[in-house]
């Protein structure tokens, strides 16, 4: 893994910079149900797929699976393998992940298994390249790229979960059509769909999505929406044809079920773990209230002064694309870093920025002192403090007592301890944290 390194350098006044009090507090989240039998609703939707029965006994069924850390994703692909091998067929699992997994064959196979996908584990090889086929090119004439091994099978089945994109907000975001034409669409794709920046989602990435429909032996996808909580609240079937709507639609549900954070202004924000399984930009802008990105404006709130962001999640693999939409950071995030996998993520995406290193310090401590001594405050022990485990992970947060004051009476609002210092140990660690 190719890691920077950096001096510890040390800014002495920062030691003396006061930390806030803070408490642990839980607010409502969006609710929805979870699924009771998640492998009798993935049976059910499959069996609503006519095209199986045009299938020859031994057909070749490619099972795309993508690189988000989808809940369950286990055992959906097992279930889905399962169910065409009980008629006849023979699946295959392929990674649907553009250029992730450091753009190699070798890496998607890698990520995969990190999310518990293997041939050991859901019954069926994995077959990876980045070999593409090509279909032609949109209006425009962008090249259409696709999964050599999927193209080659008799039929494809994709399991996609619908959900809110990392950035700006479109009619279609993440789902089935961009699973069709980013994830199968390899690196290439990739490429071809984001080199056009916003555009390149908004018209790109539809129109490539319907080349490939109408080439590809895309038989069916399951769509999938998951709760505030990270559960899977929906599974539902869908024809090819379909994929758009279905797309559209679920994704007013999978918004409504989003986690935020119900404060307008906050004056630092620590997230405790970023990672590409947690959002395509290590940290969600609807909850972060930064998009930052050229011509697309941020969300209207939460106003988030300073960020600081402490470290990376293992399943990231050293992959800290979104560091740079913090202000903050330390020394062992930064040391746990793979450049290559980060730098080849954002050359397909065009988003440079987000694989910017912000100023590192060499402790939590310093990185938080650093925040509140630059948040625009002349007394930061009164600061508006917030921190998280990670955007996707809300279910308890710790906060200052003047920034859940502002949200004190609402439904569901719990104050969960009495406010406290911080705690950090000798090496300037932050030992109160919701992750390892």
């Amino acid at each position: 893994m190719l890691s920077p390194s950096l001096p510890a350098i040390d800014f002495p006044h920062l030691h003396d910079v006061p930390l806030p009090p803070v408490m642990r507090a839980r607010f409502a989240l969006p609710s929805a149900p979870p699924l009771n039998d998640v492998v009798a609703a993935v049976e059910a939707e499959l069996a609503k797929c006519a095209a199986f029965a045009s299938l020859a006994e031994g057909a070749a069924v490619a099972v795309a699976v993508g690189s988000r850390g989808v809940a369950q994703i286990d055992v959906l692909a097992r279930t889905t393998v399962r169910y065409l091998r009980d008629r006849g067929f023979s699946p295959f699992i392929v990674p649907a992940m553009g250029s992730h997994g450091g753009g190699t064959a070798e890496g998607q196979v890698g990520v995969l298994a990190h999310l518990g996908v293997t041939e050991a584990t859901v019954g069926a090889p994995v077959r990876a390249t980045m070999d593409v086929v090509r279909y032609g090119e949109t209006p425009d004439g962008v090249p259409c790229a696709f999964d050599k091994n999927a193209a080659g099978a008799d039929a494809i089945v994709l399991i996609g979960r619908v959900k809110a994109h990392t950035s700006f907000d479109r009619p279609i975001e993440s789902g089935l059509t961009k699973m069709v034409a980013v994830g199968l669409g390899k690196a290439e794709g990739a490429r071809n769909v984001h080199r056009l920046g916003s555009r390149g989602y908004t018209e790109v990435l539809p129109a490539l999505a319907q080349i490939s429909l109408a080439h590809a032996p895309i038989v069916y996808g399951l769509a999938v929406v998951e709760n505030a909580n990270h559960a899977l609240v929906k599974v539902e079937g869908v024809g090819p044809a379909e994929f758009a709507a279905s797309d559209a639609r679920l994704l007013t549900e999978a918004k409504s079920l989003m986690a935020r954070l119900p404060f307008d202004q906050i004056d630092v924000l620590v997230v405790e773990q970023i990672g590409k399984e947690i959002s395509g930009t290590g940290m969600d802008y609807a909850v972060t209230g930064r998009t930052d990105m050229r011509g697309i404006a941020n969300p209207p709130k939460p106003f988030v002064n300073k960020l600081v962001a402490l470290g990376l999640t293992k399943e990231t693999n050293g992959n800290g694309v979104g560091l740079g939409v913090a202000d903050y950071t330390t020394l062992a995030a930064v040391s746990g870093l793979d450049l290559k996998a980060m730098y080849l993520n954002v050359l397909t995406s065009t988003f440079v920025e987000k694989a910017r290193i912000p100023l590192t310090l060499p402790t939590d401590k310093v990185a938080i002192q650093a925040g509140l001594a630059t948040c625009w405050r002349i007394d930061p022990e009164n600061a508006r403090y917030c921190q998280i485990r990670s955007t996707l992970h809300l279910d308890e947060i710790l906060v200052s007592p003047n920034l859940l004051a502002d949200i004190a009476g609402q439904p569901g609002v719990e104050a969960l301890s009495d406010a406290a210092a911080l705690r950090f140990d000798d090496a300037g660690r932050l030992e109160d944290r919701f992750s390892d």
